[in-house]
């Protein structure tokens, strides 16, 4: 049967690359955990509306043809041109014309600074054009997309030496008790996450917590619960099945106009809007 081209919404598998680490894992010492690397010679379906995923895109082309939109913001994949989507990021692929196409997900624990708007666009060095062109030699030379130690280790190493360019601006690193407690947060949404209960998690005072919080992450406890669960509305409003109601409870608003109100007041629509414009067909 041949492979079919998904897209990648809820996985971070489009259907035609090499797959490798699911979503869940911890990345490893490098802070970078590999899902897929892809290339086609020509593809020719790049029609992807309302993209919103937990995970990092790379993308490369070698010819013009295909672009990115992020709000009225159009980015084309040119050549010579690297473009990097954080996660959480809605956008839109458009374009019909067969062009060879490269690209990646995966995830990454670095966080951009607020001044770095997606997308990320980087003009590719020597390094990192060899990089693409191996890297998409090996796609195009394994058999039934079986992931490779090649293949693996040379993914990577593009990963590592373009996350490192100068033009990317990073915030601190997390520590340890701040990185425990967003990871509590964001498995436990539904219930209740007042700032104490988040301050005993990790193991400071309120006003400690508070201050480190909003140094390290650039907000306040209580509106990155908020920001958290909105993120994950989103995702969900993406999705067929779940209702506006269920939703609404299963990520901690007590009630649909609740969830409605805060959802407007972040993104701008109200979550019936949000799913009529940007779920796809």
């Amino acid at each position: 049967m041949p492979r079919i081209n998904l897209g990648a919404y809820d996985q971070p598998f489009s259907g035609v690359g090499v797959e490798f680490d699911p979503l869940g894992l911890k990345p490893g010492r490098t802070g970078i955990t590999l899902h897929e690397t892809g290339y086609l010679e020509m593809n020719t379906h790049w029609n992807f509306p309302g993209v919103f995923s937990p995970f990092w895109r790379l993308y490369s082309n070698a010819k013009r043809g295909h672009l990115v939109l992020f709000n009225e913001q159009m980015t084309e994949l040119l050549p010579g041109r690297i473009v990097l989507i954080p996660p959480h990021s809605l956008f839109h692929c458009l374009g019909a014309n067969p062009v060879p196409s490269f690209w990646m997900s995966f995830s990454f624990s670095g966080v951009p600074h607020p001044d770095c708007k997606p997308p990320l666009v980087l003009e590719t060095r020597d390094t990192e054009l060899c990089l693409i062109r191996d890297i998409s030699g090996l796609v195009r030379d394994t058999p039934d997309a079986h992931p490779t130690d090649a293949l693996y280790r040379n993914s990577l190493a593009l990963l590592q030496v373009t996350l490192a360019r100068p033009e990317l601006v990073w915030r601190p690193p997390l520590p340890d008790n701040l990185r425990r407690v967003r990871t509590y947060i964001e498995s436990h949404l539904a219930e209740k996450l007042p700032a104490g209960a988040l301050a005993r998690i990790a193991g400071m005072s309120i006003a400690g917590f508070n201050r480190a919080f909003r140094k390290h992450l650039g907000t306040s406890p209580a509106r990155h619960v908020t920001e958290i669960r909105v993120r994950e509305a989103a995702r969900l409003l993406l999705q067929d099945t779940p209702t506006i109601d269920d939703i609404a409870e299963s990520i901690g608003f007590p009630h649909r106009a609740y969830l409605s109100r805060i959802f407007k007041q972040v993104t701008g629509h109200s979550p019936a809007a949000f799913r009529r414009q940007h779920r796809p067909e």
